[in-house]
Parts: C-alpha cells; structure tokens; sequence
C-alpha cells in the first residue's frame, strides 16, 4: 500500500503535486483552527465555517463567514497568522527554506517543484530567488510590526496587546490576508492616515510581485558596487507601471462615482485617502478604512472590475494579475492598429505570453461568471453583490458587501474554489488536468476560419 502510494505521487506532474500538496495543507490549517485550544471559551463554529476561514487564509483572502476576534482565541489567531504566512510566499517557499534549515539537497524535482508554485519559467536561480523573497518579507515585516505595534501603543491599553495588533496586522496587510482581529477592519484607524499609509506600502509590497521586490534590492544594495548599469527586468518595468497605474485610475474613478454620494459633505483629504485605500485594497488586500457596502452599485461594478484584475505575478495576490490584464490591453491597441510584435520598453513580447495572457483573461472571466450564475440559483441576493463577491474571492481580495455571512453552504464551496484558483493562479489550475502522456507528433491539414 505504502509502495503504491509513493509510485503514484512519484508518477504526478509538478503542478499535480503542487495542488496535492496546498489540499494536505488546507487539511493540516482546518485541523489546527479547529481545535478547541483555537477557540474562544463557549464558542463551536461549524465546520463548514472554520473550512471557509481556513481555505480563506491559505489562499490569502480575508473573506471570512466568522468574526475572527471574537471566535478565535490568541493561540487559533496566532494559527491563522502562521497559515496567512504559508499561504502568502507559497507552499514550496517554505518547505525550500525547512529543506536548506535541514541541510537537504535542493535537486531537480524540488527545482520543478518551486518554479511551479512561484509560477517561474527557468529553473536558474531559482532557489536563489526563494531565499531573496524570504529574507525581504521577513524584513518588510519585521520593520512593519516595529512601527506599527510602537504606534498602536496609543490606541490599546497594554504594549502586549498593542505588539500582538501590530504582528497580526503586518501579516495580513504583507500577505494581502485582509483577516483583522479589531473586528472591524482599518475602520478604526479611517483618520489616521499615518496606519493607513504603512498597510498601503504592506498591501503594495505583498502585491507588486517578490521578482519585483528582489530587483529592487539588488538596484538599491548591487548596483553601487558594480561598474555596469543595472537593468531592470521587462516583467519588473511592466508589472510596476501596471501596478501604479490601476491603483491611480482606480482611484480616480473610485472617487468620481461616488463623489455626490457617500463622499459629499467630506474634506479633500478624507476624500483622497478613502478612495486611495479602495483603490490599493482591490489589488488583492482586503483591508478596509470603510464599509463597502456604503458606496453606490456603479462603485460596486467598478471595484469588481478591479478585483478580477488582481494583483502581479508571483506575489501573494490572485485574479487575473496585472501582466495579463497589459498584455490584454496592449494586443488590442495593437492589432486595431494593424501592427505585428508587440514591443514594450525595446523588448518583443513572445506570441506565446500574449496567447497565454488572452486565455488567462477568458478562463477568469468563465470561472467567475459561473460561480456567479451558480450561486444566484441558490441565493436571493442582487448580481451586482454576486458578482462583488466572486471577484473578490477569485482576486483573493477579501471585500465583502456584507453577504458572506448568509451564503449557503454550496455557495461556500463554490467561492473556496474561485479562491484556490484565484491563488495558484488559472495556468497551474488548468495544468492540474493535463495528460502527461507523450502525443503524436503529426497534425491534420489546417483550415482557415470566419473570425468576428
């Protein structure tokens, strides 16, 4: 029985493995939250429940069918900190980093492995790279729970208190979690915009993608040693101008839609930073300076639209990313203009990324628009907060209207699975399936087709 089982995980794909690896996870995280040390004295929440909030975090979310403080204890809080960190650099990160601790050779299937979950494309430097992207998150968010747990001295009464929001909250807001433990989100701190602006730089730092993050590092700390130029990657200068030209337009819009409505009567700067957050938020944060659910529908669609997006490549964010939404964008300028190659900062772009980037876009909008259908057959809500919903949990964003609480347990399900695709991204997902037999190296005779 034992052979058996080894030769047929032996016989698995690297992203069949992969998969099989985040559902032991997802098992191990349910276990863990649902042990009554975890719990409040007197509390029991259902399974299906502490399922949810454990998929919710693995998958770095933040929807959550429980009000984590008041369900969960310090010890099943400090659980859910652990899995957010898991979910956030990835399975095989750590398990890279527990190898090296161990003194275990890193060798190719490990290699296969972690480029599959990092959603690499070389195997070069690959274990480098793990080892770049942990030591910047634990100092990201060492600096974090420095400052932000010294500040929230002034808002809690004792510095143990203060330093456990602190470490929580620099988790969540790194890993883009979106789970707080104040029972209200950032509502709290919807003045302070000293609280607001950190957890925009963690959202940001945790959703710009680690590539990113370790390049700059190396520009910052490398390049003064050295006599050559130091370049950026076509990925990091995309992926960058991407990143803060949503978060820009979506802050425009966001304030626009709503500024006769929930943001009338409110100053300019109150003005900016609730629709700067919303805007930073919808990358894939999840936090909150304010109730969603206050804005107007048009807002509603719009931070849908924004959520489906997502955040970058190979960072603790999910949906589409931002790279495919560009790639998307600029194939169509392109092909309206009756050009060919695609050609960003003196770079051609493979006709290969941008039928991956096409297909990426088509398969998120038929899983979210399925999800949405399926959950409207059993629920009496609008479409619009559906919809809100599915894109929130496919973006692993973690922005809810209100209605998670009341989902039926189908609809839950159904909202775990956009988030487990939302995290390990479409391609994987779709590789899951892939045959690993060798196919026939002939092709049938090619025909054109009536397109439009």
């Amino acid at each position: 029985m034992k052979h058996s089982f080894i030769r047929w995980v032996n016989q698995l794909s690297p992203v069949q493995l992969i998969f099989l690896f985040y559902f032991i996870a997802v098992i191990l995280a349910t276990a863990l939250l649902a042990l009554p040390a975890a719990h409040q004295d007197g509390v029991e929440p259902p399974f299906i429940d502490v399922l949810f909030t454990a998929v919710s975090a693995l998958s770095v979310t933040g929807l959550s069918t429980l009000t984590i403080a008041d369900t969960f204890s310090t010890t099943g809080i400090t659980m859910l900190a652990v899995i957010l960190q898991l979910g956030g650099v990835g399975v095989m990160a750590v398990g890279t980093f527990i190898w090296m601790i161990v003194g275990k050779k890193i060798g190719l299937r490990e290699r296969r492995l972690i480029m599959a979950d990092q959603n690499q494309t070389s195997f070069s430097g690959i274990v480098r790279l793990i080892k770049e992207i942990l030591s910047v998150l634990l100092i990201i968010e060492l600096i974090g729970f420095l400052i932000l747990g010294t500040y929230f001295l002034q808002y809690f009464p004792t510095a143990k208190e203060a330093y456990f929001q602190g470490f929580f909250g620099v988790i969540s807001a790194t890993t883009n979690g979106g789970f707080d433990i104040t029972g209200q989100s950032l509502v709290l701190f919807k003045d302070d915009y000293f609280v607001q602006f950190i957890n925009m730089l963690l959202i940001i730092f945790g959703a710009i993608g680690y590539p990113v993050l370790v390049e700059i590092k190396e520009f910052l700390i490398g390049s003064g040693s050295k006599g050559n130029t130091f370049r950026f990657s076509l990925f990091t200068k995309v992926t960058t101008l991407t990143f803060f030209v949503l978060v820009i337009i979506g802050t425009i819009f966001i304030m626009l839609l709503d500024i006769g409505d929930f943001f009338a009567g409110k100053s300019w700067h109150e003005v900016l930073f609730y629709s700067l957050f919303q805007s930073v938020t919808t990358r894939s944060g999840g936090l909150s300076t304010m109730d969603v659910s206050q804005l107007s529908e048009p807002n509603h669609l719009f931070m849908s639209v924004l959520m489906f997006i997502g955040a970058s490549p190979s960072s603790a964010g999910g949906g589409v990313r931002t790279t495919t939404f560009a790639l998307v964008v600029i194939f169509i300028i392109t092909y309206a203009r009756g050009k060919g190659n695609i050609r960003l900062f003196n770079r051609e772009v493979y006709e290969e990324d941008l039928l991956k980037a096409v297909m990426v876009t088509l398969m998120g909008f038929i899983f979210v628009f399925t999800a949405m259908i399926m959950i409207s057959i059993v629920e009496p809500f609008e479409l619009s907060e559906i919809l809100f919903e599915a894109t929130s949990a496919f973006g692993t964003v973690g922005l809810s209207l209100g209605i998670t609480d009341n989902l039926s347990s189908i609809s839950k399900i159904i909202l775990m699975i956009l988030m487990f695709i939302g995290r390990i991204g479409i391609i994987t997902f779709l590789l899951i399936f892939k045959d690993n037999k060798n196919v026939g190296k002939y092709h049938y005779p090619k025909e054109k087709m009536i397109i439009g």
